[in-house]
């Protein structure tokens, strides 16, 4: 049987992950307590203590405004890491998954991102996060890097969905940004597409040797705005206790912020889904987290 190190276990996309890599192996899942990104040796040890066939690694620093201000704790996890866990991968012979984000590219593009388009990240985050997939890159290991987007679920602590469920339940007004567009994406979809990829790899059906980046969110497209209206119209038909009756769209220099956020980041994921079929659309997955999330809120 097959063994899975998942790191980032107590976030939103580790904690929905390890359930469903089960049915494929052992899975050993870490959190910060256990495999702390900041901590080169404690990386290495888990890695030559656990002796996985394959590693997935979600952990990352992901306070993105915080990034502009701790750009030492940022690198550390997201770009020294992930080349340790890397060259540690290469040493044992495993398989690396490792998460990326869209907020590698600048946003300046109006059609969406295909994988080989140049990046040019505008903020500490995104650098950091591009450093990551460079320095995976450079080891030669055998690898798969998965960028996703507006990355949100029912686990781990925060996010934007569990946000406006909460200053929609305090609030009768909210002022929401417009002009900024991607792709919702739930975290159960992007979990399904990480089994699913895995799968194919040790079925010999992926060519497993090298880089291979892809791109993966829900289909559709929407402005913050937009996502909001459409979190406040589904948890209203759930029973969520709501206050909101108003949600103004503001531009970005309305809503000023310590990172600059790309205007546009759109993944295109015409590769995957050549692969696994086209992704579900976000509002149809939207309903259906809320559902799952009304129900263990009860």
């Amino acid at each position: 049987m097959a063994i899975y190190l998942l790191t980032g276990i107590s976030g939103q996309l580790g904690g929905e992950l390890k359930e469903i890599l089960s049915p494929l192996g052992e899975v050993v899942g870490v959190g910060r307590e256990k495999m702390d990104l900041t901590q080169p040796d404690r990386i290495r040890s888990i890695i030559s203590e656990v002796k996985p066939d394959f590693i997935v690694n979600c952990a990352a620093y992901t306070a993105v405004d915080k990034a502009e201000t701790e750009t030492e704790e940022a690198k550390l996890a997201n770009a020294i890491a992930p080349k340790i866990i890397a060259l540690e991968a290469k040493r044992i012979g495993a398989f690396l998954l490792h998460v990326s984000t869209d907020y590698v590219f600048d946003g300046t593009k109006n059609t969406p991102y295909i994988e080989e388009d140049p990046t040019n990240p505008i903020n500490s985050y995104g650098k950091t996060k591009l450093a990551g997939e460079i320095e995976i890159e450079r080891t030669g290991a055998n690898c798969i890097i998965l960028r996703t987007a507006w990355v949100y679920g029912t686990c781990g602590k925060g996010n934007f969905v569990k946000t406006m469920l909460r200053l929609g339940s305090q609030r009768e007004e909210l002022r929401v940004v417009a002009d900024q567009i991607g792709s919702p994406t739930w975290t159960k979809d992007i979990s399904d597409a990480i089994a699913s990829l895995l799968s194919l790899v040790s079925q010999g059906k992926i060519d497993k040797t090298g880089t291979n980046i892809y791109h993966f969110s829900n289909s559709g497209v929407a402005s913050w705005y937009d996502f909001a209206v459409a979190i406040f119209e589904e948890a209203k038909d759930l029973g969520f206790p709501l206050k909101i009756s108003t949600v103004v769209p503001i531009t970005t220099p309305e809503y000023p912020t310590p990172a600059q956020r790309p205007p546009y980041s759109v993944l295109s994921t015409q590769k995957i889904s050549e692969i696994l079929g086209k992704p579900p659309h976000w509002r149809k997955s939207l309903r259906q987290m809320l559902k799952q999330y009304s129900c263990e809120q009860l």
